[in-house]
């Protein structure tokens, strides 16, 4: 294709370049390519008789370019909807000029969207402006003098005496009268590129004065008054993003706010790919008050530039990361491509490299457990369920059926006693039962995209709940007659009664979340007729909901179930009674589950439990041995079936032999037995419960989704998308049976996929959290000085007779609470790099125990781009000095050396 020279020659007038000179532009440069779809030579003409920040009207520009004025004027008018130039009435007639490249030309042609539509080359040039420049501005610039500016949210500087107005937000909108919000140019630009973070671009930059006029004119962002544009303002703030103005037009002055989030913005790309932090940095760093940090991560979380990490608080006898500044910097050093993060998308760390508190660590779905414990103790107890339902929406539920990892890692264990985390848990969900206290999440959107859920379980209405609050329209189906899957149907009342378990899905009602039940996907609808409805996405949740034959004679005959179809049956208020003995074959906890129901239905006989496994190696918790046990039920440890023995087609007994060891050297399941001790054991009831099994009947029929030979979903391990790209898998349908909580964690994970894959233009991958956390070695912990507290114990509601459905289990006092509370160690807390830190004050309004604030480090201040040029070189040479000064004390500790 012709060079369009015209075009290439206005290219290089508005970075002050001669045509032919050396350093001159080229048709391969990104200043070329960007205006090379949309701009013709004659627009190009035209162009070239416009000044930088010189308005002119058409008349004048007429005279200048030799052309009649009716076809200036069109030219003119089409350069500034291709966003070349902007316009402005001025005393009534239109005026017009051009800016710098970025902020100014670049945005305003990525903001006409039918145009990027049309020709991505728009876009791809925009990216590679900042990839190629960007790179050569690395340490060339003070803080205060970048392109783009960080403006600290307000509230985060509210008590700083020396902060100046012109790092106020409000100050910008309130010396301004006119307004427009447009798409964010920089998540347009990932879009178009197939590179979205999944932070989307609607509605998210505000222009003002000039700017905002030129906007509306031009269709580019619509008009908004002052009180909707703080509202964008404080909307952003919520969702995690941060503040930014083009810094070119004089101290106190800028035409916008940018709304940024760090996956997707070409100048916070600066700070996080060539680390030129003080390009964009504000005059402000946080600092931690450790003390008062409690390790929830909300910050680290939240932080766009990966400056804020999990590290450790309690002392340690080993090595311990306690600053993470960024030392070497460009600031006095040579900046070359192997310094730079160049996949700083992808290489998020939550946690510093000695690690950080292991509840944290250890939850699967890495709830800010020291955070809702700390809010426990001071009362906000609203709080700490909100903090809790960022990741598990079903406290009240794991809050009893838990099998609380977090607690056989809490690092009070090595003192006396691990802190009672479930519990506490559980006392501050018991206000979610309360239809008057409940928290219900405000949704952050209204995308109105539909969403299909198969599967009404933990994992399925996990999904559904996040989806929801994000605003998509969610519709859940569930072939039983109730929704909950294993909570409702799985596990016995005893151990989670069954209005908990409603009263938590019925706050997924009230956010717009639709159940439908007795309605199996496959059998009554297809995947395709949903689609036909319109639905977008679908998460397939069914869960492993049959139990599992064992595959020895007699297990067909009469007195023979499975465990799950057992529990299932007195779950859906089945009238059971069970005559004579009854045998459970199983050790784990589903095994206890049955075996405990099975002597609350049983008119007397009794019921025992026989396991491969030693009692060490039972997979059941100790505490759930511990309740059956209690219950007076028997447990035989290393005994494999052999034969059901059956008589006239009903059960008499079974015979089992001697299980000599369960697992090889590699932990891989391998029983040896020894084949001459058997027993026979007789009983007239056997329950198998050796595990569940995954039926998809005919659900995924015509689909590409593909199986495991154990019938679970193959899938991305981090984005859950099966080989149809539209279908997501979790829960035990993609693990194989695992606890709730893990199925809850993959429910959100989904969610975050579905989101993105539904939105044009998002990676499933890119700036995601990947939520790789590591616990602290407790093996160097010192506790001396850390006194002996006994674990606080709730008292049971009655006494436990084994024979009644009810949670006997009680609720600590509020007195145990905050006893228990006290028992926390608080070992971890955030760590700031110092340097890579922008001060954008997202941590400060995320933290909710004034843990972390901003201060002022710096006292840059902004020039405009016409005085830029003397600042810049005073500092290059400033700059020079510090490399030369460097390299002489580098020299002469090298000669000491030798």
């Amino acid at each position: 294709m012709a060079v369009k020279e015209k075009v290439l020659e206005f290219a290089n007038k508005v970075s002050k370049k001669k045509p032919g000179s050396k350093g001159a532009f080229t048709e391969k440069d990104p200043e070329y390519k960007i205006l090379e779809p949309v701009v013709t030579d004659e627009m190009a003409e035209v162009a070239l008789c416009l000044d930088f920040r010189v308005p002119k009207s058409a008349d004048e520009v007429s005279k200048l370019c030799g052309k009649p004025l009716e076809i200036t004027t069109r030219l003119l008018m089409e350069l500034a909807d291709a966003g070349v130039c902007f316009v402005n009435k001025k005393d009534g007639v239109d005026k017009f000029w051009y800016d710098t490249w970025v902020p100014g030309i670049m945005e305003m042609m990525t903001n006409n969207l039918a145009n990027v539509r049309k020709y991505p080359q728009i876009a791809e040039a925009f990216e590679e402006y900042g990839r190629v420049r960007g790179a050569k501005t690395a340490g060339m610039l003070p803080v205060g003098v970048g392109l783009m500016r960080v403006i600290p949210i307000e509230s985060a500087i509210d008590g700083e005496s020396r902060r100046a107005s012109y790092e106020e937000v409000s100050k910008y909108l309130n010396d301004n009268t006119v307004f427009s919000v447009s798409d964010c140019a920089c998540r347009t630009v990932r879009e178009a590129m197939g590179e979205g973070c999944g932070h989307l671009k609607e509605d998210m930059c505000i222009q003002m004065g000039h700017a905002a006029e030129y906007y509306i004119r031009t269709g580019r962002g619509r008009a908004i008054t002052r009180e909707e544009a703080f509202e964008i303002i404080h909307r952003a703030e919520e969702n995690g993003l941060i503040h930014q103005i083009p810094n070119l037009d004089g101290s106190g002055k800028t035409h916008a706010i940018c709304n940024c989030c760090g996956c997707s913005c070409l100048s916070l790309r600066t700070a996080e790919m060539f680390l030129n932090v003080d390009m964009v940095r504000s005059n402000y760093v946080a600092q931690v008050d450790k003390d008062k940090c409690v390790a929830c991560g909300e910050c680290v979380e939240h932080c766009p530039v990966n400056a804020a990490r999990l590290g450790q608080k309690i002392c340690s006898s080993k090595p311990v990361v306690k600053d993470i500044t960024t030392k070497v910097t460009p600031r006095d050093t040579e900046w070359t491509p192997d310094k730079w993060n160049a996949e700083y998308r992808y290489n998020r760390k939550n946690v510093v490299d000695t690690g950080t508190s292991p509840c944290k660590t250890e939850c699967p779905a890495h709830i800010g457990i020291q955070g809702y414990i700390k809010l426990a103790a001071q009362g906000r107890y609203t709080e700490a369920l909100e903090l809790i339902k960022k990741n598990n929406p079903f406290p009240a539920v794991c809050g009893r059926i838990c099998p609380h990892s977090c607690e056989s890692a809490c690092t009070r264990g090595d003192i006396d006693e691990p802190v009672a985390i479930d519990d506490i848990k559980k006392f501050i969900a018991e206000q979610d039962l309360n239809s008057e206290h409940r928290y219900i999440p405000q949704t952050r959107h209204d995308y109105g995209k539909k969403i299909a859920v198969i599967g009404a379980g933990p994992s399925g209405l996990s999904c559904a709940y996040y989806l929801a609050i994000d605003g998509y329209r969610v519709t859940v189906f569930e072939k039983q007659p109730k929704p909950g899957g294993m909570l409702t149907l799985g596990i016995p009342a005893f151990r989670l009664e069954k209005d908990v378990v409603e009263a938590e899905i019925e706050i997924l009602r009230k956010i717009g979340v639709e159940i439908k039940t007795g309605f199996e996907v496959g059998k009554d609808i297809t995947l395709n007729q949903l689609r036909d409805q319109g639905f977008e996405a679908f998460y397939l949740a069914v869960g492993a909901q049959s139990g599992r034959k064992i595959g020895v004679p007699g297990e067909d005959a009469e007195g023979v179930d499975t465990g799950v179809n057992f529990l299932r049956r007195i779950n859906m208020g089945e009238e059971l009674r069970l005559s004579g003995k009854t045998i459970v074959i199983g050790g784990g906890n589903v095994a206890i589950d049955v075996a405990r129901a099975a002597t609350r239905v049983s008119d007397g006989g009794s019921v025992s439990m026989f396991c491969l496994e030693s009692r060490e190696e039972m997979p059941a918790l100790k505490e759930e041995i511990e309740e059956a046990e209690e219950e007076e039920i028997s447990i035989q440890n290393g005994w494999g079936p052999v034969r059901i023995i059956t008589e006239n087609g009903k059960v008499t007994g079974v015979e089992f032999k001697k299980c000599l060891s369960v697992f090889d050297e590699q932990k891989r399941f391998a029983p040896v037995y020894d084949e001459k001790e058997t027993i026979t054991m007789p009983a007239e009831n056997v329950l198998l419960s050796v595990g569940q099994a995954i039926e998809w009947g005919e659900l995924l029929r015509g689909s590409a989704v593909e199986l495991n030979p154990n019938n679970t979903v193959k899938a991305d391990p981090v984005t859950l998308q099966t080989a149809q790209p539209d279908i997501f898998v979790g829960g035990d349908a993609y693990t194989g049976p695992k606890f709730a909580i893990d199925a809850i964690a993959q429910g959100k994970e989904a969610a975050i996929s579905i989101h993105r894959f539904v939105q044009p233009g998002q990676s499933l991958l890119i700036g995601r959290d990947r939520r790789e956390y590591k616990a602290l070695d407790k093996s160097g912990v010192l506790f001396d000085g850390y006194d002996r507290m006994a674990r606080q114990k709730p008292a049971e509601t009655a006494h436990n007779s084994g024979k009644e459905f009810r949670d006997v289990r009680g609720c600590f006092t509020e007195e145990q609470l905050k006893k228990e509370t006290e028992r926390c160690l608080g070992c971890g807390a955030t760590i700031v790099d110092q340097y890579l830190c922008v001060g954008c004050g997202q941590c400060t309004i995320k933290c909710k125990f004034d843990a972390i604030k901003l201060e002022r480090r710096y006292d840059g201040e902004g020039v405009s781009y016409e005085k830029l040029k003397p600042v810049v070189i005073k500092h290059v040479l400033k700059r020079k000095v510090k490399m030369t000064t460097k390299k002489i004390k580098e020299s002469l500790s090298g000669s000491r050396a030798k």
